[in-house]
């Protein structure tokens, strides 16, 4: 029986995604998935005995098309080894600033300036905005930084992942200098006519699921209420004040401890990451042909090392920054590698298990079958179709955690469908329409290596996170499906805008109306 390239491809994620929802339980739905991904490969090269090997460390096909497989391949891979260096690095940072006092010092600052439940959700939106270069970035720093106001407003730990995965990935995807805006601009580069980061540019407007998912999240704040599983979660951390905190945050006190005790690690690690992409991107190099150009040299850079050498930096600055205002001892200090490294361990376990779980996707060749059936689509329905791409890249990003990896499969295919030279717009409209359906799936998954930061950033179950903020996603996605749909006839992005605006302020009252809830109503 044929499984690469077919349906069964998806099934692994599948699987895992069902478990998860079920149980509640990740990790050991995360290895079914893994397991079965396995079991189909072992399968397909008549050789059942191999599934363990696929498992921990192996190779699917032969020649070029030979897949790396398993644990260890996940681990090793330099991106991956990266991004857990750049996790240690904020996890470490974090450790130093809450024993220094300082989380606690911005905690009496917040507590002076902001008043309100809405406040406290609204800061956290503005912030999330604000950090807009990279997406793992935003989740930790954002988390780190808002807990203390939101945790003091009784915000649940839920709400406040939901405001940071929605400020994450959307908000990098229609910001163009950001590692994402790096990663869609360096996909489509290798299309001939096609301009990478121009393309990018072009179709931030049409981009509607990211738009929309601002509107949502601005008015749902200041109207005050909730609906499905978050109504309950907001209930039980203001009447009963259970925020859903996995614990171990005690925040440490300190009569010297100052707001510049937080203010200043951030900002500099800000700074830090941000001249380690541009240096690694070559904006500093004659010799990288990108120097001196700010959107070139993210286009050119590495996220993976870019990252990781902003945060060691600043990891640094801040040891010796808090030593010298003597708000921590050098024993203290030293405890924070050990504490900032056990605190970031589940998010970096999750993270393994779903780019485990990505590599026997690929080896099944998903994007095969994915190929398949959008040119199956594309027969009679043509200004359709940024609406099917739209499906396409949401339900292929739900399933195997990764946008980049979709809309990496799915621009050199939107581009063949559409012709650069004589339909432009259409061309605009449906990589607006991958890159939204990528997003948005991404946004979904439990196995998104985004997903996974943003419940490590509010320190909240993850599994609870994912299945309080799947309605509220769907219902933006529900909407700039309709509007990709109108899209494809109009061809104008204002005129679709403005009408997705009014469907969610529109869909936000009825829901009002009907199945929604305040903390006071429950």
């Amino acid at each position: 029986m044929e499984f690469v390239g077919t349906f069964w491809a998806l099934i692994p994620p599948i699987v895992a995604i069902v478990l998860a929802l079920i149980t509640k339980e990740t990790f050991s739905s995360l290895f079914v998935g893994i397991f079965v991904g396995a079991l189909l490969l072992a399968l397909q090269s008549g050789d059942v005995i191999n599934v363990i090997n696929y498992m921990i460390l192996g190779s699917f096909g032969e020649g070029d098309d030979a897949a790396s497989l398993g644990f260890i391949t996940a681990i090793s891979d330099p991106w991956n080894a990266g991004i857990f260096v750049f996790l240690v690095m904020l996890g470490i940072m974090v450790a130093l600033v809450n024993a220094a006092g300082g989380s606690v010092a911005f905690g009496r600052w917040a507590a002076q300036h902001i008043k309100s439940r809405v406040g406290a959700q609204l800061a956290t939106f503005f912030l999330g905005v604000l950090i807009f270069i990279d997406d793992y970035f935003n989740c930790l720093t954002v988390g780190a930084v808002m807990r203390p106001v939101t945790d003091a407003e009784k915000v649940s730990r839920a709400k406040l992942s939901y405001i940071i995965d929605a400020t994450a990935a959307p908000i990098c995807m229609i910001a163009p200098i950001s590692s994402w805006a790096a990663a869609v601009s360096s996909t489509a580069d290798g299309i001939e006519g096609v301009s990478g980061i121009q393309l990018f540019i072009q179709a931030i407007p049409f981009n509607f699921y990211s738009l929309l998912t601002i509107v949502f999240l601005i008015v749902i704040c200041i109207m005050g209420f909730d609906y499905g599983p978050m109504a309950k979660a907001e209930y039980e951390a203001y009447k009963n004040g259970n925020l859903g905190s996995l614990g171990n945050e005690d925040a440490v006190q300190k009569d010297n401890a100052s707001l510049l005790d937080l203010l200043l690690p951030i900002v500099v690690l800000i700074v830090c990451c941000v001249i380690g992409m541009l240096y690694v991107g070559g904006f500093w190099d004659p010799e990288s042909g990108v120097t001196g150009d700010l959107s070139a040299a993210f286009g050119n850079t590495d996220a993976s090392v870019g990252l990781p050498w902003g945060s060691v930096i600043a990891m640094v600055l801040t040891f010796f920054y808090l030593l010298i205002r003597r708000v921590v001892s050098f024993k203290e200090a030293t405890e924070c590698f050990v504490a900032g490294f056990k605190a970031m361990v589940p998010a970096m376990l999750i993270l393994t298990f779903a780019l485990t779980l990505k590599l026997a996707t690929s080896a099944l060749g998903a994007d095969v079958f994915v190929h398949n059936a959008l040119e199956g689509a594309a027969e009679g329905l043509y200004m359709m179709l940024p609406a099917i791409i739209f499906l396409v890249a949401l339900g292929l990003a739900f399933a195997t955690g990764t946008s980049w990896g979709t809309f990496g499969i799915l621009i050199p295919i939107v581009v063949a469908v559409f012709d650069p030279a004589t339909q432009p717009t259409l061309l605009t409209i449906g990589i607006s329409a991958c890159l939204a359906g990528a997003v948005c799936g991404d946004h979904i998954s439990p196995i998104s290596d985004t997903t996974v930061m943003a419940s490590a950033g509010a320190n909240v179950n993850h599994i609870e996170h994912v299945s309080t903020q799947i309605p509220y996603a769907l219902t933006v996605a529900a909407i700039s499906f309709v509007c990709f749909i109108i899209a494809g006839f109009v061809q104008n992005a204002i005129i679709c805008l403005i009408l997705g605006a009014v469907l969610v302020i529109g869909a936000l009252f009825v829901l009002r109306k009907t199945v929604g809830k305040t903390v006071t109503e429950q």
